[in-house]
């Protein structure tokens, strides 16, 4: 469920294929305990992706990559769903839950698809 994502050339390709289907990203620290507890709500709910995880302590440049381009500020745990290579939705610290991020990428996937022809 959990795909490292550690070098800014996945960054870009992870938000190229965004325009596809949307992605979920999530910011995680191994030292902070309420981003342990978010990781762990995370791989034992229903994500419906595959989360592409960076760990700010060995990818601090995937980290600030991900906050320059989306304009959202760091925070661990955090997650961001991106669709069309836009953060439609941003969670941090209690606000990470697998149905919060779930709804979002739901959400995301409606940007994405065309609205029938009137």
């Amino acid at each position: 469920m959990f795909r490292p994502l550690t070098t800014r050339a996945a960054l870009d390709a992870v938000v190229d294929a965004s325009h596809t289907a949307p992605v979920i990203l999530f910011k995680h620290s191994q030292t902070c305990g309420s981003s342990l507890m978010a990781r762990m709500l995370l791989d034992e709910g229903e994500v419906p992706a595959v989360v592409h995880e960076v760990v700010v302590q060995q990818h601090r440049d995937v980290s600030n990559a991900i906050a320059d381009r989306f304009g959202v500020r760091h925070e661990s745990p955090q997650v961001l769903v991106v669709a069309g290579g836009v953060a439609t939705w941003h969670g941090s610290h209690a606000g990470v839950t697998p149905r919060r991020v779930a709804d979002a990428f739901h959400r995301a996937v409606a940007t994405l698809t065309p609205s029938p022809a009137l």
